[in-house]
């Protein structure tokens, strides 16, 4: 899968995803991240990207004709528009559904904002998408760009090395990944729940699944309502709730 990163500050996005797994899986062929610096289109002799908005206003709008060719530059080179996200706090909330769908794509283009954002009428031009990475503002879309890349990543086969990595984690079918541990048995007091020593893999796949429910019940109830539960998991739920 190819990702294209749009950024006023390409260092930090290479720092940021050229590590750990995402490092790996691009040295072993299954990523291709570049970054394209929006600098390296200006027509300004001094590299200038962005000027005052039209009405006033604080702060600086990155400009549309540097934005503009630096998106063209990656259409003119693969040959066709891939889906643009635009990462910004009035996009949608990114979401592990979101991420497998971008996964399934060839090619995506991230557009990094700066500033007090970019001038709408290039927005209007080359996006598709609008993201959001939460309801909060950022210095810059460089963080969340990565982070969407990370999520959708670990979407596309050949990345992770356990096959089961990518299924039976926090969100599959809206519940939260049950707990987990290690050795050893016994931690300031504090032991390994005994079916998970037992070696009964049936039980123990029930118990993880009852503490998945559970966990999304005490800390992301809103998730129940789009959870697929069994009739026998949902009258164990009830029951629970009587306790």
């Amino acid at each position: 899968m190819n990702f294209y990163i749009l950024t006023l500050f390409p260092e930090m996005v290479k720092e940021g995803l050229n590590t750990s797994i995402i490092g790996r899986a691009s040295e072993a062929g299954y990523l291709h991240i570049e970054t394209i610096n929006i600098r390296d289109y200006s027509r300004n002799k001094h590299h200038k990207v962005d000027d005052y908005p039209y009405g006033g206003g604080a702060g600086m709008l990155m400009q549309a004709q540097p934005v503009y060719d630096a998106w063209n530059s990656i259409v003119g080179r693969i040959g066709k528009k891939p889906r643009c996200i635009y990462v910004t706090p009035q996009g949608s909330t990114f979401t592990q559904k979101a991420a497998k769908e971008y996964s399934k794509e060839e090619d995506l283009i991230l557009l990094c904002g700066h500033y007090e954002g970019i001038d709408e009428r290039v927005l209007e031009e080359i996006v598709t998408d609008y993201m959001s990475i939460g309801d909060y503002v950022l210095t810059g879309g460089e963080l969340p760009a990565m982070v969407i890349v990370d999520a959708i990543s670990r979407m596309v086969p050949g990345v992770l090395s356990n096959k089961e990595s990518g299924t039976s984690e926090s969100f599959e079918g809206n519940l939260l990944e049950y707990p987990q541990y290690s050795r050893p048995e016994e931690w300031r007091g504090k032991k390994v729940p005994q079916v998970l020593l037992s070696g009964h893999h049936k039980n123990i796949e029930i118990w993880r699944r009852q503490q998945s429910i559970l966990r999304t019940r005490e800390r992301r109830p809103d998730l129940l309502e789009g959870a697929q539960l069994t009739k026998q998991e949902q009258e164990w739920l009830e029951e629970y709730n009587n306790i």
